[in-house]
């Protein structure tokens, strides 16, 4: 699996640069059973879009992350609280070919359906009622709804890490390796750490290199995400 949180190019701030041919970069790297997951912003995907596809990239799904707090640019006419998180696999490669492991939530809503009258073509049937356990398992929903790492984050635009660990679930077995081609703060690493999954991380800027090799040398078992 690759996750990718480049640059989505929506501001004048200094790093806030678009990348050139790292989409091809990513196909290259990737096993014919992977996919990618990509951070960004709508504008982003429309402008990235036609890059992605000639790159070797096919589209699969759309995660929305919800925020506790949001943004906004002076033209906006509301306050931004959602980013998207986008999987792609590749061209060459079946749907049905690329690793997936289905997640589920224990947060399905507890009902009980009571039948009140008899079929016609029955005879005579008591009356009954199901009940479902609380709290039942259901498919894991596309919007994700996990607190932004404002006021504590080691980069502007980490992602928290209980928003990346059901993707990695999803998509890399366990055991499997995951490539990060912008890690920033080594969220990725943090959680593949946990879920006991390989880790590469890669990182333009020397700073938050150093502050991303800090936050994972700290993590237990020591040097199981490096």
């Amino acid at each position: 699996m690759i996750f990718a949180d480049p640059p989505y190019g929506d501001t004048s701030l200094p790093w806030d640069v678009l990348v050139d041919g790292w989409e091809r970069v990513a196909r290259s790297c990737i096993a014919s059973t992977g996919s990618m997951w990509v951070c960004g912003s709508l504008r982003f995907f429309m402008r990235a879009g036609h890059l992605l596809e000639s790159a070797g990239w096919r589209y699969a799904q759309e995660i929305v992350w919800e925020k506790h707090n949001g943004s906004g640019f002076h033209a906006d006419r509301f306050k931004r609280v959602h980013e998207l998180l986008v999987q792609f696999y590749p061209d060459s490669s079946p749907w049905a070919s690329i690793y997936n492991q289905v997640q589920t939530t224990s947060d399905a809503t507890a009902r009980t359906v009571r039948r009140k009258t008899r079929p016609a073509h029955t005879g005579h049937i008591a009356a009954s009622s199901y009940v479902s356990e609380d709290g039942g398992p259901r498919i894991m929903r596309s919007v994700i709804y996990a607190r932004s790492c404002h006021g504590r984050a080691i980069h502007e635009t980490q992602k928290p890490v209980d928003l990346v660990e059901p993707l990695i679930l999803t998509s890399c077995p366990p055991g499997g390796l995951v490539g990060d081609f912008f890690a920033g703060s080594g969220t990725i690493g943090d959680a593949c750490n946990m879920l006991g999954r390989r880790y590469i991380g890669a990182e333009v800027d020397s700073s938050y290199f150093a502050k991303a090799t800090d936050r994972l040398a700290t993590l237990l078992p020591f040097g199981a995400a490096a």
